[in-house]
């Protein structure tokens, strides 16, 4: 299978799964207002915008969690809030080339 399509079909993938996940309304509203307030650079984006070495990168790190919210800084920089299995919520950060990093 090419490369790029690969790619397209996990990212793909990734869209549908987190799109599907049922979650509580309320808790990320609470989550995003708290998000909000502590946002230097990054402004909230849609899933889509997220590259597929990104979506693969999270994929094999966060295999059973879901995407609650995608922030994009002007560095092409994502900073992440996923929902683990547990059901807490992580903060990571990720730049567009699928590399981690502590927060900026």
């Amino acid at each position: 299978m090419n490369k790029n399509i690969r790619r397209q079909v996990l990212f793909t993938m990734f869209v549908a799964i987190t799109m599907t996940a049922s979650v509580n309304a309320n808790d990320f509203e609470i989550a995003f207002q708290v998000e909000r307030s502590i946002e230097d650079d990054f402004k909230k984006v849609d899933s889509s915008e997220l590259t597929p070495k990104v979506v693969e990168e999270i994929l094999k790190q966060y295999p059973t969690s879901k995407l609650a919210a995608v922030y994009k800084n002007n560095k092409s920089q994502f900073k992440l809030v996923m929902v683990l299995q547990s059901g807490t919520r992580r903060t990571v950060y990720i730049d567009a080339n699928g590399i981690w990093f502590k927060k900026p």
